[in-house]
């Protein structure tokens, strides 16, 4: 079955652009116009992936993405007016996987939808190593879960990855370059901001106080680790 991608902009002939260039590509393309018309596909069609324009008629598209955040970990590219830093930095704080900015080439942007995708499979493939742990946190690569103390954490796709790498390799620093090509991809063509943003977003959802990470800690002047002295690959087995 072909992977569903929605596409949401109020422009006809860039959703025309991308569902033609989508559909060539081999994925079933659905369409909405405007953010209340998106948000309601969402629910009820349960796209693989969202692109996702941010000027959008009576809801804006980050409006969207907040309230699909708050429902889904779906993987979100959103398009941004050329210059709009402000509107790609609060898409990126807010959850949104990567953007790309108007005028777009179309090949470019069915990449950056394939990339994610298969990212994304490659989360949800059957179980590729036993469940992480470390503290509280409890990260299962084959259902694609994360509990903190028993109680459920919901992750973006990039925030599980970023996680799971971390807590797979306790205590060990990972450079901020390192992260944006392991995670994001060789071609993606944003910044380290980009990291440091998804890091403060997933210490919001891990620590008791994200001011003070007790978890994922910066090491300053290098990158980031997972700070845990209990953190195991499975039970009874330390990494």
């Amino acid at each position: 079955m072909s992977q569903k991608i929605l596409v949401v902009d109020d422009e006809p002939h860039i959703v025309e652009l991308v569902k033609y260039n989508l559909s060539q590509a081999g994925y079933a393309v659905l369409s909405a116009h405007d953010g209340s018309e998106a948000v309601g596909k969402v629910r009820q069609e349960r796209p693989d992936l969202i692109i996702l324009d941010i000027m959008l008629p009576y809801v804006d598209g980050l409006e969207v993405c907040r309230q699909i955040r708050r429902e889904s970990s779906v993987p979100i590219i959103m398009l941004t007016a050329k210059g709009g830093e402000l509107e790609r930095v609060v898409g990126l704080e807010i959850g949104a996987d990567d953007y790309v900015t108007k005028p777009f080439s179309p090949r470019e942007l069915v990449a950056r939808v394939r990339a994610i995708l298969r990212r994304a499979g490659q989360d949800a493939a059957p179980a590729q190593s036993s469940p992480l742990r470390g503290g509280g946190l409890v990260l299962d690569p084959a259902t694609h879960e994360v509990s903190l103390n028993g109680r459920p954490v919901e992750l973006t796709a990039k925030e599980f990855e970023l996680l799971r790498l971390l807590l797979g390799h306790p205590n060990r620093v990972f450079t901020r370059d390192f992260l944006l090509e392991h995670i994001w991809g060789y071609d993606y063509y944003g910044s380290t901001r980009t990291v440091d943003m998804h890091i403060s977003r997933l210490r919001e959802k891990i620590e008791d106080d994200p001011a003070a990470p007790t978890y994922i800690v910066t090491v300053r002047g290098v990158g980031y680790k997972f700070k845990a002295a209990d953190a195991v690959r499975s039970a009874g087995t330390r990494t």
